[in-house]
């Protein structure tokens, strides 16, 4: 369950990106030393993946500059759309209790020679000439023709002493951005096994503009009860939309009830798609409702100097409605990639486009709550047309959102709000399925262990995310290690049921647990984890997992036998005496005993819940 081990995982996938050329990320395993100098410069490659989309192995590869004559500096980034230089200092740790402990120390700092690159300087302190990289670097600044606007930041990839951390400026000479190990795990990590990764700041839109049109767009504002919010409507080229979810996946999703892959999961829009692929002429913008999206802020002109062409940009965007008509689009976009062909499918094909900009400032600043809950409505109503599940509206509730963070800080394991959000994490082999928490079973078991195991069984995903049901449904998060218990525990039954798989005469072990396996893993699950003490060392999990759950297993023929002799229970195990011998039977169905609300009576008496 560590989250070190995860990492650890991703930048191994990530050297495995490397062309076989690039031999110093394919040292012998047997190699320690090698491999973790590998993967040190893997850790350089996960942050400019995050931080910067930079999604091919090269194009990364580009700015790491660690190696002889690198001036103190590991890699460095160039962000020419927001006018930013960045320069890495990295520290990666071999392992899990060096990497969360360790700190760097400031003589490393001290050996970044910022000053000299940044003014030009060809050579080091030591007179000797700087690698290769550095001086593309300095070629890069120098190109730079409105230097004085520009801004330069260091990023420290590891630990640093709370005490030192106000000298940390003055040492680099640059403003420094701190990346301990915690912030790892949040900031690169989980985005890049969600695949939420790429925020970048501002989206820029080409939009075709028909010169005969004077009223090329709708441009309004809404009072609601939040804020007042303006609303823009125009046509955009299909291509644009096809381009942004594309490449942009789950990012630009984060306020949609349903994530990339889910959609990808479904199948293509079959009228969306033969519009854009057989028909030459622009029908899509007849046959289809639209996609509406959020901003935070949102520029138009006309006025671009291109003939016929206005551009738009969107700060923040995040399409909340139409994702399967974008998703579609994306498709045809990513097949026609991948077969070299053009993109002539999409031209003069547009899409509307509803764009809702909740713009803050100083006087109507937003409460980011209240924005949320708005912006849960507006999803709400604009994705009523399309079969979305309770499930997956619940999914960006606050609660939900905490369980997430909650699980993934304290086990590092992956609570899958929304279906197939963690799809790029396992098709790129950076986490495997048992690290994925399933949102209906974590809820069922939750619930169960809040005192209703039979209703827990019995009832449906409807129930369970049901909005007015969701107090006595969710989990309150404070028992967050309770409930997660109770998961794992679930986990160990159903691998001792599979243990009896070829058994066919006792295939869920019933001549040593009775019917525990079959029906009654969740009322197995309520009683052991109620014995489970929270706070607990994290360490002994496992252990007491094994332990607790076969002490209890070791009880429950006894219990099923306790259960039959009471009266209350008679309609569940039926008696019946045979006349002529005298024999007695009893009928049992444990099946529906199991859902039934006599059995956590039962476990509070047998058990002493």
């Amino acid at each position: 369950m560590s989250k070190y081990q995860t990492l650890v995982t991703i930048l191994d996938e990530l050297r495995k990106e490397a062309p076989i050329q690039y031999k110093k990320y394919y040292p012998l395993e047997t190699d320690i030393d090698k491999v973790n100098q590998a993967r040190s410069q893997a850790f350089i490659h996960l942050f400019l993946k995050v931080k910067f989309g930079l999604l091919t192995f090269s194009e990364r590869e580009n700015y790491i500059t660690d190696g002889t004559d690198d001036g103190g500096v590991d890699g460095y980034f160039v962000d020419y759309d927001n006018e930013y230089i960045y320069f890495f200092q990295s520290k990666f740790r071999s392992n899990s209790e060096n990497f969360e402990n360790v700190n760097i120390e400031l003589d490393e700092l001290l050996k970044m020679e910022l000053d000299r690159i940044t003014k030009g300087e060809a050579n080091g302190l030591n007179g000797r000439k700087y690698n290769a990289k550095i001086q593309t670097l300095i070629t890069s600044i120098n190109d730079i023709s409105n230097k004085p606007k520009w801004k330069e930041v260091v990023i420290i990839l590891a630990n640093v002493k709370d005490k030192h951390k106000d000298k940390i400026n003055h040492l680099t000479q640059f403003p420094t951005e701190i990346f301990n190990f915690d912030k790892v795990y949040d900031d690169l990590v989980f985005p890049v096994v969600s695949g939420t990764f790429f925020r970048q700041s501002e989206l820029k839109i080409t939009i075709n503009v028909n010169p005969n049109t004077k009223n090329n767009i709708i441009d309004y504002d809404v009072d609601t009860e939040v804020k007042e919010c303006n609303i823009r409507v125009l046509f955009v080229p299909t291509v644009e939309i096809a381009k942004i979810l594309y490449k942009y996946k789950n990012s630009i999703l984060r306020f949609n009830p349903r994530s990339y892959l889910d959609l990808a999961g479904g199948s293509v829009n079959a009228n969306i798609y033969s519009s854009i692929t057989q028909i030459p002429t622009n029908e899509f913008a007849l046959f289809n409702n639209g996609i509406t999206m959020l901003s935070d802020k949102t520029y138009y002109s006309d006025r671009t100097g291109r003939k016929r062409e206005a551009e738009i940009i969107v700060t923040n965007p995040q399409i909340i409605n139409g994702g399967q008509t974008a998703f579609t689009l994306s498709r045809i976009y990513e097949e026609n990639l991948n077969t070299d062909r053009d993109m002539e499918v999409f031209s003069n094909k547009e899409v509307l486009l509803k764009i809702i900009t909740f713009e803050d400032d100083v006087e109507t600043k937003i409460n980011e709550e209240n924005k949320l809950k708005l912006i849960e409505a507006i999803s709400k109503a604009t994705n009523d047309q399309t079969p979305i599940t309770d499930a997956d509206r619940t999914s960006n509730d606050k609660i939900q959102i905490e369980i997430q963070e909650n699980i993934f800080k304290k086990f590092g394991c992956f609570y899958e709000r929304k279906r197939g959000e963690f799809g790029d994490g396992l098709r790129s082999k950076y986490i495997d399925r048992s690290k994925v928490i399933d949102r209906e079973v974590f809820i069922r078991i939750s619930y169960a262990i809040n005192g209703n195991p039979g209703q827990a069984r019995r009832v449906g995903s409807r129930f369970l995310f049901k909005k007015r049901n969701f107090n006595v449904t969710l989990p309150d998060v404070q028992s967050i290690d309770k409930y997660f218990f109770g998961y794992k525990v679930l986990e160990y039954l159903n691998n001792i049921q599979k243990a009896f798989d070829r058994e066919h005469k006792n295939k869920f072990g019933q001549a040593q647990y009775g019917s525990a396996l079959r029906y009654g893993k969740i009322a197995v699950v309520a009683v052991v984890s109620n014995r489970y003490k929270e706070g607990s060392d994290k360490s002994d999990f496992d252990e007491a997992i094994i332990e607790l759950t076969n002490n209890v297993l070791a009880s429950w023929r006894d219990f099923e036998e306790y259960i039959q002799n009471i009266q209350r229970n008679g309609i569940y195990f039926i008696r019946y005496r045979d006349p002529e011998t005298n024999i007695e039977t009893i009928e049992l169905n444990y099946d529906n005993y199991y859902k039934s609300n006599s059995i956590v009576v039962d476990l509070n008496s047998f058990f002493g819940l």
